[in-house]
């Protein structure tokens, strides 16, 4: 019997890399032999992925590319394989003193870092081809150094890259041959849009002018760089992004069988038209707010219907029978803001578990509740902190990471079986790009779903979107743990806050935060922002997400604290109110201000 269901598994993933992989090779899409046997041996790629075996002739070829394909699907393979079969051929080999050949941008340090990784892996054979990369929050004067030196394929995020273009001298650009855009609706959305404007007329003119002799140009006069842009979405943002960058491109990934995602060309009027612009667009006929984002077939997507004063304890009861189902696995944790990333990865990194020690030798034997490493990542660390955060969690084999959505685009974290999204996203968009951190290249994953009963509608929302979750059945996995005590168990559980283990776990954690003042301010700060978050949902999902039907004693309560939003609130009131006083009565009575400030100074001095 086990025999059997072992190899029911084996065959059903085997169909689902059948899927997702080409029954093709490597070197028969026309790539150099030498960085085929690199794909294979040292990347472990036996065969290229549909959207890879479909990219890389047409990249090849010189065309420009728009990519519109599901995350997890190779997309960075794609683009860098046809750019290092091109260089590694030119004669005489590239130099670094010739500059910049390629040219990639993304939206975050992190996948900045990640596209390096990958890129120094194929170079392996190509030592000539040097790598590189410029990002917010590194050294200038180190980045201006290399690029300096040179840089052959450069990674960039696209604020840095502004500032290089403009004020670093030394950045050699004129053999510049490839422009890549990845996750190119991240960086619009990210508010990159008039960045990425100003670098497309850096950059100049798609095709090299005749009459430039600098004998350092590699690239053949008369040569047309090339663009590719790669999206797992496709809004108008990106088709304005398209529509500057691109020239009579090859769409990639597109399912024409579907209008809604159908992207239309329209050429100019008449041959004589002075208006050469082209204009790409979805075609939205069926459904302006229908698309289908093609989540793997794979993923196994639930949701959970929590009330708002249980969100903590079913998060952590939730993380912690994943740990104990399967022990060597990864999670990512998805939350709305700043200070609730903070506030839940200090909690969980200290909080202990049995609440109640009667002897010193039970106090010693106490573990932390959750048997895992927890990390942490957003946009406010020091970016050495993230920088580890990021590469230690990828190399852990059983690890927590609790994130802004800045993890949430184009990362790949190796073998991450589930990802919680505590918080909903803004939009069913970035729902998709979450959820992608898993499932990835044929892989297995589980996406899991916080909604509170208010917010079911959101449902329907990422239905609409080709979405559909299962419930998950929370009251089952309540009812395994051992409960503390002698605590009694009850048969029936009439709601989930009367069920013995929420309890108990809610009143752990409120006396663990009310031990520790550091943890009472960062709930406090983490309550603050969440609401702030929660009322700046935007268009459809105002209605879903309505700020006035929270209860905020209960919204309190998910962060482990007992008072109500009043008491949360009072102080920071107090502090707003006297601050307006302060500067109303410095504007109106300066001197009197000014004499009683001096009569304080000498009743101090007697």
């Amino acid at each position: 019997m086990v025999k059997r269901t072992q190899q029911t598994t084996r065959e059903t993933k085997q169909e689902v890399k059948n899927g997702l992989f080409a029954a093709c090779s490597f070197s028969s899409l026309g790539l150099d032999p030498k960085l085929s046997d690199q794909l294979q041996e040292r990347m472990g790629f036996e065969a290229p992925t549909h959207v890879q075996a479909q990219s890389i002739p047409v990249i090849l070829s010189g065309r420009d590319v728009l990519v519109n394909a599901a995350t997890g699907t190779g997309k960075t393979i794609a683009y860098l394989a046809p750019i290092i079969h091109h260089l590694q051929a030119c004669s005489p080999k590239v130099d670094r003193s010739h500059g910049t050949f390629a040219l990639v941008i993304v939206p975050t340090r992190e996948l900045c870092l990640q596209v390096y990784e990958t890129l120094e892996k194929l170079l392996h054979r190509f030592h000539w081809i040097v790598p590189g990369y410029v990002m917010g929050g590194e050294k200038k004067a180190k980045e201006k150094a290399r690029l300096r030196k040179g840089i052959s394929i450069l990674i960039a995020t696209p604020g840095r890259l502004l500032d290089h273009l403009k004020n670093t001298a030394s950045f050699e650009h004129k053999n510049l041959r490839w422009v890549i855009f990845d996750e190119a609706d991240c960086i619009l959305e990210m508010g990159y849009g008039k960045e990425t404007e100003q670098i497309i007329k850096l950059l100049g003119s798609r095709q090299y002018e005749e009459g430039d002799d600098d004998d350092d140009d590699i690239v053949p006069k008369g040569a047309q760089k090339q663009t590719l842009l790669l999206s797992a979405t496709l809004n108008e943002k990106v088709n304005h992004l398209a529509k500057l960058s691109l020239d009579d491109p090859v769409m990639i990934g597109l399912d024409n069988s579907k209008p809604q995602q159908k992207l239309l060309i329209e050429s100019p009027a008449s041959p004589d038209s002075d208006e050469d612009e082209m204009v790409i667009h979805v075609n939205k006929s069926a459904n302006p707010s229908s698309e289908d984002y093609g989540i793997p077939s794979q993923l196994v997507q639930k949701y959970v219907k929590v009330p708002c004063g249980a969100r903590l304890v079913a998060l952590l009861s939730v993380l912690k029978n994943l740990f104990e189902r399967e022990a060597s696995q990864k999670v990512v944790v998805f939350f709305s803001t700043r200070d609730a990333v903070d506030f839940h990865h200090q909690l969980l990194s200290e909080f202990r578990w049995p609440p109640k020690s009667e002897t010193k030798e039970e106090e010693e034997t106490k573990q932390l509740f959750l048997n895992c490493k927890t990390f942490r990542l957003h946009g406010s660390m020091e970016q050495e902190d993230r920088r580890s955060a990021f590469a230690t969690f990828k190399a852990e084999k059983q690890a927590l990471l609790l994130s802004t959505d800045v993890a949430a685009r184009g990362l790949d974290f190796p073998k991450v079986r589930c990802i919680i999204q505590y918080d909903c996203p803004g939009e069913a968009t970035e729902y998709v790009h979450r959820v992608g951190r898993t499932a990835r290249i044929g892989e297995k994953g589980e996406a899991l779903l916080f909604l509170q009963p208010v917010e079911i509608d959101y449902l329907k929302d990422l239905k609409k979107h080709g979405a559909t979750l299962a419930e998950y059945p929370l009251l089952k996995v309540l009812d395994k743990f051992p409960l503390p005590g002698n605590m009694p168990r009850i048969k029936k559980v009439i709601s989930l806050e009367s069920h013995p283990w929420v309890i108990s776990l809610q009143r752990a954690l409120e006396f663990f935060t009310y031990g520790e003042p550091k943890m009472k301010n960062l709930a406090k700060n983490a309550f603050v922002s969440w609401v702030r978050g929660y009322a700046a949902h935007k268009g459809e999902l105002k209605s879903i997400f309505v700020v006035k039907k929270l209860h905020l004693g209960h919204v309190a309560k998910s962060f482990a604290l007992k008072e109500q939003p009043s008491l949360v609130g009072k102080s920071h009131h107090k502090e707003t109110m006297k601050r307006k006083r302060d500067e109303r009565q410095k504007g109106q009575h300066p001197k009197k201000r000014k004499k009683m400030s001096g009569g304080n100074r000498s009743t101090t001095k007697t």
